[in-house]
This record gives C-alpha cells, sequence and structure tokens, in this order.
C-alpha cells in the first residue's frame, strides 16, 4: 500500500462536544436525529434496524457547535450483519460527552433493560429521553422511568416535536454550555461524494481515506443505507467524504428502506463538490453508471471515473490502456472526465486519485474575466466562423461567464432559434482549451440580444412617416366617400391593403426622387 499524506481525522468529529442517541430498534432515534438537526438526514422507516451505521451530523444546540450521532439499533438476538451494527453503537458510549438514551413510552423490552446496565458507567452524561408521548394520556407514564435510576429524565414526541427544548436544555447542562446569539461559521471543506453500483468498493474506499471502519463493508448489497459522512486531511486541505448506498436498478430495489435509500444517494450529488464515480473495473461500465453519470453532469459537479478492483487484473500489457479506451468509447457523457484506475483494497494509486480531486475542485471554482474572454471570442469566431442558417449567418457577438461551481457560460446572439448544435460543442471545446477547464462539465446557455429601446426613442423613421401620412390621406379620402369602411366585414384587410399602397407609393417616389 502507497504511503500517503493523509492526515486522519476522527470518524466522528471530536474536536466538537460529541452527543450520541442510543437506543433500540424503532425507538425512535432517527427521527429525533432528524429533528434535532433539522432535516431529513437518517432515514425512518418503521422497519426495525434500518440505521446501521452511526451517523454524525453537526448541530448547533443553543446556537453552539456540538457533533450528534444517530445510533444502529442495539440487538440482542444478533443475526447477520446485526453484531456489527450492536458493537459500533455500543462503542459510541466511551466517546460520547453526553448520550441520548432512547425508551419507547409504551413498552420495555429485554434489550431495553440491557441498555439500562450497559449504561449506568456513563449516568452522569446520560439524559433517558421517552419517546412518543404523543398526548397527555402519556405524560403520566414518563414518571414510571425514574425507576431506573437516572438522575435525568425527559419525555418527548420525536414525531411532533414536543419536549425538544426542554431535552436542550438537559444536554446544555451536562456539557456546561449556554444559549448564545451568535452563530459559528462552518468550516470549509471540499465535499467527496462517492457513488456507484453496490460492492464496487465504495465503503473500502471511505474507511481507507478517512482511516476508520465508518461504513459497514460486507459482501451483501445494500449493506450501506444511509449517506455516511467522514473527515480526513490531504496536504493541508479539508475534506469531507459521503458513502452512498449503492444504486441499483429499480427493478432490483424491492425494500422500501432501500429506495429511500437511492433517493438519498441521488440527493447527495447535489450536497458534493466532485463526485467518485466507482466502477468493478472487472465489469466493465453498465447503463446504470451511464444513468449516474447524466445526474452528475446536470448538476454540473465535478466527476472522477473511478475504475476499482486494478488489483484483479490479469497482468497482460496495456490492459488498463485498453479498458480506459473501451470506457471512452462506451462512456460519451464523461468524455470530459478524469479515468482513475486504482485499487481500494490495496491502497493502490490512492495518492494520484486525490491530487485529480484537486485539481478538478479548482477548475469548478475557476472565473474568467468577461473581457477575457470576448478577446478569446473574436479569435475563436474568426478562425471558426458559425455555420449559415436559411435566414442567413449566425453571430456570436459577446459572452459571459455566469457562475463557477457549476462552471456556466452565456453568449449572445443574433438568432437562438436552430442556432447549430455542433457549433455549441466548438465553443465548450474552445473554453476547455483555453482556458483549463479541461476536466469539468461546462454549459452554454444562448439569448438574443435584443436592440436597445432607446434607438425607438426619437419616434419613427422618415419613411414611417411618409407612409402613415399617405395612409391618413387615403382614409381622409375614403371617410368622404363611405363612413364606417373600417367596422364593416374585411375592414383589417382593407387596412392592411392600404398600407401595402402606401408603400408602394412611397417607395416609387423615392425611386423618382434618386432618378432626378
Amino acid at each position: 500500500m502507497e504511503k500517503l499524506d493523509i492526515r486522519n481525522k476522527a470518524d466522528i468529529d471530536t474536536s466538537l462536544p460529541l452527543i450520541s442517541i442510543i437506543g433500540r430498534p424503532n425507538a425512535g432515534k432517527s427521527t429525533l436525529f432528524n429533528r434535532l438537526i433539522g432535516k431529513r438526514r437518517a432515514i425512518t422507516d418503521p422497519t426495525p434496524g434500518v440505521t446501521r451505521d452511526p451517523i454524525p451530523e453537526r448541530w448547533l444546540l443553543g446556537n453552539n457547535a456540538v457533533t450528534l450521532v444517530d445510533s444502529g439499533g442495539v440487538k440482542l438476538d444478533k443475526e447477520g450483519i446485526d453484531h456489527a451494527v450492536t458493537d459500533k453503537s455500543l462503542s459510541l458510549l466511551g466517546q460520547s460527552d453526553a448520550i441520548v438514551f432512547l425508551m419507547d413510552c409504551n413498552e420495555v423490552t429485554a434489550e431495553d433493560m440491557m441498555l439500562v446496565e450497559a449504561l449506568r458507567p456513563y449516568s452522569d452524561k446520560v439524559v433517558l429521553t421517552v419517546n412518543k408521548v404523543d398526548d397527555p394520556k402519556r405524560e403520566d407514564l414518563v414518571w414510571n422511568f425514574f425507576s431506573y435510576g437516572y438522575q435525568r429524565v425527559v419525555g418527548i414526541s420525536a414525531a411532533h416535536g414536543t419536549g425538544i427544548e426542554e431535552l436542550e436544555d438537559s444536554l446544555l447542562g451536562i456539557l456546561d454550555l449556554e444559549r448564545t446569539e451568535e452563530i459559528p461559521e462552518e468550516p470549509e471543506t471540499i465535499k467527496l461524494a462517492i457513488l456507484g453500483k453496490p460492492n464496487t468498493g465504495k465503503s473500502t474506499l471511505m474507511n481507507l481515506l478517512t482511516g476508520r471502519d465508518i461504513s459497514i463493508v460486507s459482501p451483501i448489497a445494500g449493506t450501506t443505507r444511509d449517506v455516511m459522512r467522514g473527515t480526513f486531511i490531504y496536504k493541508g486541505t479539508e475534506y469531507t467524504v459521503l458513502d452512498t448506498a449503492g444504486i441499483r436498478r429499480k427493478t432490483k430495489v424491492e425494500e422500501d428502506v432501500e429506495y429511500y435509500s437511492v433517493n438519498r444517494a441521488i440527493k447527495t450529488i447535489d450536497d458534493a463538490d466532485v463526485v467518485l464515480l466507482m466502477v468493478d473495473i472487472t465489469e466493465g461500465i453498465t447503463e446504470q453508471d451511464k444513468k449516474i453519470a447524466d445526474l452528475i453532469v446536470r448538476r454540473g459537479k465535478g466527476v472522477l471515473l473511478v475504475l476499482n478492483k486494478m488489483d484483479l487484473l490479469s497482468g497482460i500489457p496495456n490492459e488498463i490502456e485498453a479498458i480506459k479506451d473501451r470506457v471512452r468509447f462506451l462512456f460519451p457523457v464523461l468524455s470530459f472526465a478524469p479515468l482513475m484506475p486504482i485499487s481500494a483494497l490495496k491502497g493502490i494509486d490512492i495518492g494520484k486519485l486525490l491530487d485529480m480531486v484537486w485539481s478538478v475542485w479548482k477548475q469548478l471554482n475557476k472565473r474568467i474575466d468577461t473581457s477575457v474572454l470576448n478577446t478569446a471570442l473574436k479569435s475563436w469566431t474568426k478562425d471558426n466562423e458559425p455555420p449559415r442558417g436559411a435566414a442567413g449567418h449566425y453571430k456570436v457577438l459577446y459572452g459571459t461567464q455566469v457562475s463557477a461551481h457549476p462552471v456556466r457560460f452565456l453568449f449572445f446572439v443574433n438568432r437562438v432559434h436552430s442556432f447549430p448544435e455542433s457549433y455549441i460543442s466548438y465553443l465548450k471545446n474552445m473554453i476547455r482549451k483555453d482556458f483549463g477547464f479541461s476536466n469539468v462539465p461546462v454549459e452554454i446557455s444562448l439569448r438574443e440580444r435584443r436592440r436597445n429601446p432607446s434607438l425607438n426613442e426619437n419616434g419613427p423613421s422618415k419613411t414611417e412617416q411618409r407612409i402613415q401620412s399617405v395612409m391618413k390621406a387615403s382614409q381622409e379620402r375614403g371617410k368622404k366617400k363611405a363612413k364606417g369602411t373600417s367596422r364593416k366585414p374585411g375592414g383589417k384587410a382593407r387596412t392592411g391593403k392600404a398600407r401595402e399602397r402606401a408603400e408602394t407609393i412611397v417607395r416609387n417616389a423615392g425611386q423618382k426622387k434618386g432618378r432626378k
């Protein structure tokens, strides 16, 4: 494994006070977590055991920055992956500065009682939080939970938001914090999302970068459900890396929970700066990969096509180059994206991958001065003029960069209708070539230049004035012969013919004047 200049930060940011939500499956932990952070970060579903990995999130507790963690449900009867989920949840107890021990007011199970005893050594930092107190009749049930010997007991409804302020006050007391009016700034970080089909090595790469087992790694497709976050520092730059559920074809998505996982993964594209689209190099590109790529490009995100598991190749000379050529041929939508063969398992070429991520991020945030762009535009249109259409030559008059990240340009043209797509592609290629946007999506919008309204401030032209004068004189003569002509059927047609006659008279008069 190559030696990387990576300084791993804790899988959960312990530089801030750490608050963990602990409880058995289906006690309402994820509902409470989403309520506190003010957004749907964790998946909530009546199916027990939906949350598997710990989910950390920066949370403002009374405007004090803390790290809040939603944990997987702790089970007594463990099957399959339940062992890893339970072990990860219990490992949070020693790290936490405060613990929200969530129980359901309606029933107490053997798993609850196991947690009651497991949390006793940490009782000075525990808030026993009784959930689902959804109506006044259930408030008396909360008194029963004082019998477990914990100093702080709070009744809440995570679904309806009642009792949340009292819970926050208890947490502030444990952490010795006070509510404040000043909101702290969020630190700048490059957000890196890992997307792809199941079992392409996303979680393996995530764990390698962060130096922690943040994501549970398993050969079972669909192990990762929520979007997992971790942080690391590479060559002085901080990265937040997001590991997502594998995106499968809709026909393969059978569980409702996995349906929400897939949608959450797609939303992660919006949250990311750069996306690593993971492909199993031994399987190649699939139609599903192409659909994911199209989503990334449409949102203007930076993207690297990561060809993982290169350690499994046969070692035939030029094998990787042949694979790259085939991918380029099958994947035209990502013709600009870097191809990065790696082995997440063996740690091969991870440094090259991160260097390219930095390069792509810099390109995404680059801005070109309008005067520089238009100087280059003159040169481009001189070397390769826009083609001619039915109504004459198309012209690109001037342009400007309207945004970075995503990279978008606006060009003003003489006619938008049927403007050649081939020339738009030419402009994109020149922008990439001359301004260093070689590895990011570039979007071009066209707008038709409108004439300045001030050009008409002096009124109609002299020719138009003559036409109007001739038409007026003709109307006056017509009134003497028959009043109300314009109101009769066919009056509008007569007006049109009157204008044609007036235009002919003015034109003939001009020609006679020219001959003299």
